[in-house]
């Protein structure tokens, strides 16, 4: 059955208003706003998910990608304030806030980032001597990230972090500063020795002191052990002496043989230790010794008497000592 013009009118109409409805829903991707233009002016952001535009009238203009991005800049020559050429090279991440600043207020986004970073790079590095330079690092993020920021903030985008990957002087400088490096590291080694020789000596000496202190204060204590000593000796000897005395002037024979034994005893002791005798001759014998004791004896009785005594019996007679030729004639 071939269609009427008003059925043909009514399939072109329902074609044209599911062209329209497509044209006018547009679906945006998370991560992503997209602006709208109409005739050519700026109207309005789409955010992600569902959105409507008039169809035909509205268009999509700049589709901005709102998730953080990384921006490699490539490594360029840096001449430092102390006019060392060194080779650097770094990486940005920034992220667009505000779609339509980033969209109409600079032309080709990530070139401009690009040379806004270099630029400072160069300007920050240059401003800085080559040691300051290498052992500096943070700072120098900290400064790059300042200012590129404060330079992309009218386009509407955030820079998070500016990094310097590497840095890298060049290969005759590289050689001079390990040179540098070495003696400053052996000066520091010598300055080392140095103090530790010199406390070594001084721990020497300490040392050395105490003994000295040490020495002294026993030889102190010793000689005053060994004068104690000799007068504790000299005292008894005085006793012993008083006590001899004493029996003697009693008539005591007993004593003063005992008395007289014990110096003849000494007396021939050193005289046997002598170190300029070489040969001593004498007559040794026990028999000789107690002769002469008795001769001794005798002497002193006849000297202080008999004391009287009832029980000493009858005289006694003397005895010929025959080693001797000696005769101890008691009465």
């Amino acid at each position: 059955m071939p269609l009427a013009g008003f059925d043909i009118a009514v399939i072109v109409f329902v074609v044209l208003v599911i062209l329209v409805l497509f044209a006018g829903i547009k679906t945006i991707p998370q991560g992503f706003n997209y602006t709208v233009e109409r005739f050519g002016r700026y109207t309005r952001t789409l955010h992600p998910g569902l959105n409507l535009i008039v169809p035909f009238i509205d268009r999509v203009g700049a589709r901005m990608n709102m998730m953080e991005q990384v921006l490699d800049v490539p490594t360029q020559e840096v001449i430092t304030r102390d006019n060392a050429s060194v080779a650097a090279d770094a990486v940005a991440f920034y992220q667009v806030l505000k779609a339509p600043q980033a969209a109409y207020q600079v032309n080709n986004l990530e070139t401009a980032l690009l040379n806004l970073t270099m630029t400072n790079i160069r300007s920050v590095m240059g401003s800085m001597d080559l040691d300051e330079l290498l052992s500096n690092r943070d700072a120098i993020n900290d400064r790059l990230l300042k200012v590129v920021d404060e330079a992309a903030s009218p386009w509407g985008i955030k820079i998070t972090r500016v990094e310097i990957k590497d840095i890298n002087p060049p290969k005759d400088l590289v050689d001079s500063m390990a040179r540098q490096m070495k003696a400053e590291r052996e000066k520091r080694a010598e300055v080392l020795e140095a103090e530790g020789s010199r406390n070594a000596q001084i721990l020497r000496a300490e040392g050395a002191k105490q003994a000295a202190i040490l020495e002294a204060e026993g030889t102190k204590e010793a000689a005053f052990r060994e004068a104690e000593a000799r007068e504790r000796l000299a005292q008894a000897e005085a006793k012993a002496t008083q006590m001899v005395s004493e029996a003697i002037a009693s008539g005591d024979v007993q004593a003063i043989n005992y008395f007289v034994a014990q110096k003849y005893t000494e007396a021939l002791a050193s005289i046997a230790t002598a170190r300029n005798q070489k040969v001593v001759l004498m007559p040794m014998e026990a028999s000789s010794l107690i002769g002469s004791l008795g001769g001794i004896g005798a002497i002193a009785k006849e000297v202080f008497g008999d004391a009287p005594n009832s029980d000493d019996g009858p005289p006694r007679r003397g005895r010929t000592v025959p080693s001797t030729g000696h005769r101890d004639d008691q009465p």
